[in-house]
């Protein structure tokens, strides 16, 4: 017979490895990440903070690594996690990146980059970038104006992300 702790654990160290790996998160994310299972999620989570293995900022209803990562979160990479939520059912594996690259992911078969461009952050990451003709970039910008100066190899679509999460996509013609 299996106890609680053993049909949890998959999910307690998915949840530890998803925190740890992105840093500080919203709350809804982490639900999202795991769909038909918020009951679940949520008491494992409150086993967690109990531990101190988590750390949870109700203010802001985000959960972090350690109370420093909340105090400055990457918002950058919160709305980039928005973005792999989208694509999350078909996502194979997915992992933090170094910059430029927010979150990297394989999805199809397909490798993937969510790249996070600032507004006025245009042309220092377009020189960042390296130059790859099979990349497959889906470009995270904080408004639709900054795409028509964004000329980097490999983009699979642009997009933004509203800060409840939702996520508007665009396609050059």
């Amino acid at each position: 017979m299996k106890t609680r702790g053993d049909l949890y654990a998959k999910e307690a160290q998915e949840l530890v490895r998803v925190i740890t790996l992105y840093k500080t998160l919203a709350c809804e994310q982490i639900y999202r990440l795991f769909p038909g299972k918020e009951s679940s999620i949520k008491n494992l989570l409150s086993v967690l903070i109990k531990q101190r293995r988590i750390f949870y900022n109700p203010d802001a209803s985000r959960l972090s690594a350690s109370p420093e990562c909340d105090a400055a979160p990457d918002m950058g990479m919160i709305a980039a996690f928005w973005v792999l939520l989208d694509f999350i059912d078909r996502v194979e594996y997915h992992t933090a990146s170094d910059f430029p690259v927010k979150i990297s992911f394989f999805c199809d078969g397909e490798m993937y980059e969510i790249v996070r461009i600032a507004f006025g952050q245009e042309v220092l990451i377009t020189h960042a970038l390296p130059k790859e003709d099979d990349a497959r970039r889906i470009i995270l910008v904080d408004c639709p104006k900054q795409i028509e100066v964004i000329h980097i190899s490999g983009i699979a679509g642009f997009c933004t992300v509203d800060p409840d999460g939702a996520t508007h996509y665009y396609k050059l013609e």
